[in-house]
């Protein structure tokens, strides 16, 4: 079984992948990545490891400039199947609620797969804010 990351390994091993990725630390309670998906417009995707499980998400938009939140709600829950490797969710930044794409995978991870997961988490992202919304609007 392969070792178990840590952030500061992370950091160095996602640093290590030619220019793709902008990776700083966060400052916080917890050990938090800030991954700068270079080819997704620097869109801003954050990385938390700790035991098992390696989490990577980004904000999509506030909930309160959601046109019917709550019939957007089912309808992402329905919709959840067409993103592939990720969830939606709801969290607080601020006092103010977001929507939240997030993907969750092993520790012990290749670098390979981890940098998919990023690569895929940003993809959805960008669908979520583009077609999935404009898909709900219609």
């Amino acid at each position: 079984m392969a070792e178990a990351w840590t952030i500061d390994g992370l950091a160095d091993a996602l640093r290590g992948l030619a220019d793709e990725f902008g990776v700083d630390a966060v400052t916080g309670d917890e050990p938090v990545l800030r991954i700068t998906m270079r080819e997704h417009g620097d869109l801003a995707v954050f990385l938390t490891a700790a035991g098992d499980q390696i989490v990577v998400s980004t904000l999509l938009w506030p909930v309160d400039e959601q046109q019917d939140a709550d019939a957007f709600n089912r309808f992402i829950l329905k919709a959840q199947k067409l993103v592939p490797l990720s969830n939606f969710a709801i969290t607080e930044v601020d006092g103010r609620d977001y929507y939240e794409l997030v993907g969750e995978l092993a520790t012990a991870s290749s670098i390979e797969i981890i940098a998919l997961e990023l690569r895929v988490l940003a993809d959805n992202a960008i669908s979520a804010a583009g077609d999935l919304r404009t898909a709900f609007e219609a």
